[in-house]
């Protein structure tokens, strides 16, 4: 299986952008979980996290974006950070198959912030790092 992002939207209401998108990975949520939930794996991919607490309420720093909160933490399933600046970014994994995962991404914030295309890219490298896991 090779990793793919299915889609994404972009929604405005008001101040308040939201982005989702659906992204197909090839490898298991457990193997997955480790990219979105700790500082290593979203170094690898997204922005070093110079704080992260793992735990529903823990602090979190994510390097060029901002500090906040872990707001939702469901171990191997869903992260999700709220950070001043930076809105509220969440990871939901979902079972995709026998070996792979989907990753469903919301990325809510207000103002100017990231363009689709900025994630895009973000998840392309994402998928490459997963892919170069054997």
């Amino acid at each position: 299986m090779t990793g793919s992002i299915e889609q994404g939207i972009s929604q405005t209401h008001g101040n308040t952008h939201i982005l989702h998108f659906l992204v197909r990975l090839p490898r298991p949520m457990e193997q997955v979980w480790p990219s979105v939930a700790t500082a290593d794996g979203l170094a690898a991919w997204f922005t070093p996290a110079d704080v992260l607490e793992p735990h529903l309420g823990g602090a979190v720093t994510l390097r060029d974006i901002g500090s906040g909160r872990i707001t939702a933490w469901d171990v191997d399933r869903v992260a999700e950070y709220t950070v001043e600046g930076g809105g509220r970014i969440r990871f939901h994994l979902e079972r995709d198959g026998e070996q792979g995962s989907a990753l469903r991404f919301t990325h809510e914030f207000e103002g100017e912030w990231e363009s689709e295309r900025g994630w895009r890219l973000r998840f392309e490298r994402l998928i490459e790092v997963l892919e170069g896991d054997s």
